[in-house]
Parts: C-alpha cells; structure tokens; sequence
C-alpha cells in the first residue's frame, strides 16, 4: 500500500508540474507521497527523521513549502519544497 501511494504521490507531482503547476494535483501528489512515506517506514520513524535536530531547516522549508502549494501559490511552495528536499536528503 505504501509504495503505490509513494507512486500515485510522484505521479500527481509530476502531472501537476506538467499542467503548469496545478495547485491541486501538487498538494494531492504531496500528501499521497507523505502518507505512503508514512505507510512503508512507519510514523515513529517518518517524525523521527523529520525533527531530527541537523534536519529541521530542511523539514521546515519542506512542510513550509507544503502549506504555500496549500494556498494556491504553487510556484514558490514547489521551490520551497525542492530547497528542503535536497536538505533533507543530502
């Protein structure tokens, strides 16, 4: 189940990139990618990776970056969540 909703998660990222960053398909791809991440490592370790002392500027641009595609300014939170992805993931 986790790794179909990762997968329905990238797609509907990559779908609402490719219509000129739709706003609703990038927060329904970002919460299905979320809630499979959730799903295949579990909670405890998904909230344990993102608060980790050295990662909270990454999470921080990545959930921000969440509640700005949220808010309809799809553009801005894409690059915001891209700068705490490539921090989170480094």
């Amino acid at each position: 189940i986790g790794v179909g909703l990762v997968g329905f998660g990238l797609f509907f990222l990559l779908f609402g990139i490719l219509l000129y960053f739709d706003s609703v398909l990038l927060a329904f791809g970002n919460l299905l990618f979320l809630s499979g991440l959730v799903f295949i490592i579990g909670f405890r370790r998904t909230f344990t990776f993102f608060f980790q002392r050295p990662k909270l500027k990454g999470t921080s641009f990545f959930f921000g970056g969440l509640v700005v595609v949220l808010m309809r300014w799809p553009i801005l939170g894409m690059l915001l969540e891209a700068y705490g992805f490539i921090s989170l993931f480094k």
